[in-house]
């Protein structure tokens, strides 16, 4: 009998921060992961902030995470496809990972039907009420004026200043204080809320949030988060239809 195939979902790997040897080690602990989850993979969504910063110029893209692109290419060439969605910290991807690596990526969220199952997938960043700054800021720096006029600047320097600032972040430095606020304050939950009053679907899957969480949806729907990989190390993995939130060990 054929072994059940699986469908695995994972998130904000931040790689990259705080330092390079500690983004190293998550790095090595990542492809780990990967390398187990292939042996029964049917498809493998990394939604969003895989890096914590990313930017490419037509013939530069930042440099190292070789271990995990190269996890992904052969994941890929072996005819597993690879769905790669693009966050708030590394919403610059253009075709560098489709074209070299061989990823599916999307820049919005989509839904997919999965094993007969209606799932809604998306980093999450900027869906829901509330948040405006942050939105406007997204407008602005997914904009072409905003991106050609950072590809002005030399790798050197934007890498750097980039960085700088990806270290003052508050999951760089180590504090995740992240707590669930009640579902009418988890603004992706709100989102849930709307989406299922004209649309149906079975789970929604989202990042962003940091928090690990598995929540009822008005008994229609389930909303995972996928949680981080710098202080929970957890995914999703779905066979036979069915979701579950798990954590790699």
């Amino acid at each position: 009998m054929a072994e059940q195939k699986r469908i695995y979902f994972a998130s904000d790997f931040h790689l990259g921060v705080p330092t390079r040897e500690k983004s190293l080690v998550r790095e090595k602990k990542i492809v780990a992961w990967l390398d187990v989850v292939k042996k029964d993979a049917e498809a493998i969504y990394l939604v969003g902030d895989i890096f914590d910063f990313w930017f490419e110029y037509k013939h530069t893209v930042p440099g190292g995470y070789v271990r995990l692109l190269g996890k992904i290419a052969e994941i890929c060439d072996a005819g597993i496809p690879v769905h790669v969605f693009t966050g708030n910290h590394d919403m610059w991807m253009k075709q560098y990972l489709p074209d070299e690596v061989g990823v599916k990526l999307y820049r919005a969220p989509v839904l997919h039907v999965l094993q007969d199952k209606k799932v809604f997938i998306g980093h999450g960043d900027g869906l829901g009420p509330g948040d405006h700054k942050y939105k406007f800021l997204k407008w602005f720096f997914a904009s072409k004026v905003c991106q050609w006029l950072f590809a002005r600047i030399h790798p050197n320097l934007a890498f750097g200043i980039a960085m700088y600032f990806s270290r003052k972040s508050r999951l760089a430095t180590g504090k995740s204080d992240e707590t669930f606020l009640g579902k009418d304050k988890e603004w992706l939950y709100v989102f849930c809320q709307e989406y299922l009053k004209n649309n149906a679907v079975d789970y929604f899957v989202f990042g962003h949030r940091h928090l690990p969480l598995t929540l009822d949806v008005e008994g229609k729907a389930t909303y995972f988060n996928l949680g981080e990989w710098m202080h929970y190390d957890t995914y999703a993995v779905m066979e036979n239809g069915v979701i579950e939130l798990k954590k790699w060990e």
